[in-house]
């Protein structure tokens, strides 16, 4: 069976995250920190999409750190087409894996809406 919508929810996607594969997906190729824990992400489709990172920096979590403005307005998009942050700006997040802090390409999109 080919990778269409109906395969996805055959698989226990929901409809959105169907829709979204099935159609293709994304890879985030800009990315821009606003007011609010918020990054406008731009798209290989052209589309900007708004990301509210707030909700997920909560104690005891991986983006805690990012609680911090300043290392917030830091994000970039890696290799892997995730958005991310090192923690440390003087390690070396490739050889350093537990510096970065990351959001993979399909969350950036699903978890998003549209600019």
């Amino acid at each position: 069976m080919p990778h269409t919508y109906d395969y996805y929810i055959s698989k226990g996607f929901d409809e959105k995250a169907a829709s979204y594969f099935a159609g293709g997906r994304r890879k985030p190729v800009n990315v821009v920190p606003k007011d609010g824990f918020e990054l406008l992400i731009t798209f290989d489709n052209s589309e900007k999409r708004i990301l509210d990172i707030g909700k997920y920096i909560k104690e005891g979590t991986v983006y805690y750190p990012l609680r911090d403005e300043n290392l917030f307005a830091k994000c970039y998009i890696d290799a892997d087409s995730s958005v991310c942050w090192d923690k440390d700006s003087d390690v070396d997040s490739n050889c350093v894996w537990s510096n970065k802090i990351d959001i993979g390409a399909d969350t950036c999109y699903l978890e998003s809406r549209i600019f």
